[in-house]
């Protein structure tokens, strides 16, 4: 594949290059470009649009007898897309544009004519100043007046941005000052409630209310009886984030202890005496006499 594209071509010992005949091209031959619509326009036979940006395959000539301090003009030919008439537009270098010329009206452009309405304003002032010495002083006098009042237009803004600039920063200071305000009262307002939960923590778990059974004994004496028949005894309870939390039988009075203590090692009699005719896979074995003949 590779051969196929070499770009070095064999030329033999005894070429001469001067012996090639020259190419003989007419005058003004046209060459064949590619190129978008430069400006929208309106086809002249069957009033198509052509918008702008529109791509063709055009011709391209030089225009003979025609050209604009030494600058070459150029004519295109393209067919219009629905009738296929031939359009022609050249190039305009005096206005840096193209212009229209046959087959075809280029669409209206307002700023265009604005452009040259500002352009036929000026010619007349001038021509006006230089015969009317008088218009001329007039002219410079309102001239100098609408530069100064625009001065003073500009110098009213500036100050005026000025003055809301600084107004801005104070704003800026006052909303960080009442910002910081706002944080304190808040962290004030969360210190505050969270004391408030703490003592209310302190209020309900530090105290364990234990029942009159409980904690009445045979061998109390009668001021012991009667406290425990007012109300339940209190105990408090100590608790600290570094130590161990108490157990619950050690909060209890000695004869609750032992009574638990009892009823505990009753309960592990029965299951013993449950298991005795069982073996450890939970089979009872039940032995049958043998029957004498």
């Amino acid at each position: 594949m590779s051969e196929r594209k070499v770009l070095n071509k064999y030329f033999p010992p005894d070429f001469d290059p001067d012996l090639i005949p020259r190419r003989k091209q007419p005058k003004n031959s046209q060459q064949v470009v590619r190129l978008m619509a430069p400006f929208s326009m309106r086809c002249n036979t069957c009033g198509e649009y052509i918008y702008k940006g529109k791509k063709f395959n055009a011709r391209k000539e030089t225009v003979e007898g025609e050209d604009y301090y030494g600058i070459k003009i150029f004519r295109f030919y393209i067919k219009c897309t629905l009738c296929s008439a031939e359009i022609t537009f050249k190039t305009d270098p005096k206005n840096t544009d193209y212009a229209a010329e046959h087959g075809a009206s280029r669409n209206f452009e307002p700023w265009r004519e604005e452009g040259a309405v500002e352009e036929e304003d000026r010619l007349a002032k001038l021509e006006e100043e230089e015969n009317n010495p008088m218009k001329a002083l007039e002219n410079r006098t309102t001239d100098s007046k609408r530069e100064m009042d625009i001065l003073d237009a500009l110098q009213d803004i500036r100050a005026r941005n000025a003055r809301n600039e600084r107004v801005g920063n104070s704003v800026d200071v006052l909303a960080q000052l009442g910002m910081q305000e706002v944080e304190d009262a808040e962290d004030a307002e969360r210190k505050r409630l969270e004391e408030e939960d703490e003592k209310l923590v302190r209020a309900v778990f530090s105290k364990v209310p234990m029942p009159a059974s409980s904690t009445s004994t045979p061998s109390s004496d009668s001021s012991e009886t009667d406290a425990n028949a007012n109300g339940p005894t209190i105990v408090t309870v100590k608790r600290k984030a570094d130590d161990i939390e108490p157990s619950l039988q050690s909060l209890l009075p000695e004869s609750a202890r032992t009574l638990i203590g009892t009823k505990t090692t009753a309960i592990h009699a029965m299951k013993r005496k449950k298991l005795e005719g069982k073996n450890s896979l939970g089979i009872k074995l039940v032995k049958k006499g043998r029957v004498k003949v």
